[in-house]
């Protein structure tokens, strides 16, 4: 059926699949423009419930639920759908479109976001620079096993092998020296779980990301490309802007995002996650790893380090607005992400935090206390590189309920690496 026109007088209505910290954290710019949210969470304690009052409970599967926050009965309908995960079923959004409702980014771009394969195959299409890659035959175990020894072989014996669909946050992925590695994941391909694809294993130098945000009318806006900072597979720091970054290589990095965007046609914000490496002759290049069609960790630095944050403009571009500028507004900015706590409740550390590093822009997400849980970043904005970050970090530490680490530790780790 069709969804019903918006044609009430008032503020427009986002509707947004996905009650955690990206959607929490779309309230203060919808807050500014004017604009209401109306959010899918999964529980009524979520993150994002906590500071948005149109939260409908619901699973971003269900497609009653998904229809209802669209167009609720006797409510205004939404003027666009948008979300802050990927897991929404495609054929219902596709079906949404056909029937009226604006839906960005549209099924057709977010296809890639959701199965790696497609999106490898895609960005191949479009001579984006990426990963020497393959799909692993899902026939049978055997000729899984078979594809994978001969691409480990093709490689010098070490590769990454990924679910299509599924995985975040280093789940997902495994480093292999032998089918026996993914034994478990064949078995699961064979019950039905998601097709596997294998990578070459890249002697990365760092990881950067390139943000962009792209509207339906095709204006495109780049915030400056970052550098991020894993640690056990999950991203633990944002330098933004990315140090020891050439012109040359910053303009190459947007150039490939906005390619990516437009080809895939991406409306909103778009982060491609890349791999720097040495190239031919010795000069950096770049090689794209992974995207994500919504707001994403690499540019939670722009909340307080540039003039546009990711959350407003993904709002603006969503709606077809003109986009934000996305210079920044100090020299460097620093996010250390808050991993797990040793606190029962972060906000007790908030004293200590705030008279040490009155600077500091502290965002916490609402969540109860997990090991490695995404519970909060800081962001700490000046001139200085070195003390920028030692101090978010410190931070950080103070909100997990450790001493402040020593960021010269870290920097001699990583130049280690």
């Amino acid at each position: 059926m069709s969804a019903p026109q918006n044609r009430e007088s008032g503020p427009p209505v986002v509707a947004v699949v996905g009650g955690g910290q990206l959607a929490r954290m779309m309230a203060p710019g919808a807050a500014e423009l004017g604009v209401r949210l109306r959010v899918l969470v999964e529980d009524p304690a979520s993150s994002a419930a906590q500071v948005v009052t149109d939260a409908p409970v619901g699973a971003a599967s269900d497609e009653a639920a998904i229809r209802s926050l669209v167009a609720p009965d006797g409510g205004r309908a939404a003027a666009v759908l948008t979300f802050e995960h990927e897991h929404v079923p495609n054929a219902l959004l596709a079906d949404l479109v056909e029937h009226g409702t604006p839906v960005r980014p549209g099924p057709g771009a977010l296809v890639q976001a959701q199965d790696k394969i497609v999106m490898r195959q895609r960005l191949t299409e479009l001579g984006v620079p990426c990963p020497r890659w393959a799909a692993l035959p899902a026939s049978s175990p055997e000729e899984g096993r078979e594809a994978l020894a001969a691409f480990l072989a093709d490689v010098g014996g070490s590769a990454v092998v990924k679910t299509s669909r599924g995985g975040y946050d280093g789940k997902g992925v495994r480093v292999v020296t032998s089918a026996d590695d993914v034994a478990d994941w064949f078995a699961a391909v064979a019950d039905g779980g998601p097709q596997l694809l294998v990578e070459e294993k890249v002697p990365f130098t760092r990881e950067l990301a390139a943000l962009v945000a792209r509207r339906p009318s095709g204006e495109v806006r780049a915030w400056p490309v970052v550098e991020s900072v894993q640690r056990d597979g999950v991203c633990s720091e944002v330098i933004a802007p990315a140090p020891r970054l050439s012109a040359e290589l910053d303009e190459r990095a947007r150039e490939i995002a906005t390619a990516v965007a437009e080809g895939l046609d991406v409306t909103g914000v778009l982060a491609v996650e890349m791999f720097e490496v040495p190239g031919p002759d010795g000069a950096p290049v770049v090689l794209v790893n992974e995207l994500a069609m919504r707001p994403h960790n690499s540019g939670h630095w722009t909340i307080d380090g540039a003039v546009t944050s990711q959350f407003e403009q993904h709002l603006r571009a969503v709606l077809d607005l003109p986009l934000g500028s996305t210079e920044p507004t100090a020299p460097w900015t620093v996010m250390a992400n808050v991993l797990g706590s040793q606190l029962d409740e972060l906000t007790d550390a908030l004293p200590d935090v705030l008279a040490a590093y009155p600077e500091a822009r502290v965002n916490l997400y609402g969540k109860g206390v997990r090991p490695g849980r995404k519970l909060g970043h800081v962001n700490v904005s000046g001139a200085d590189l070195d003390e920028v970050r030692d101090r978010a970090v410190a931070a950080a530490a103070l909100l997990r309920g450790e001493a402040p680490v020593v960021v010269d530790t870290i920097i001699e780790e990583k130049a280690n690496v």
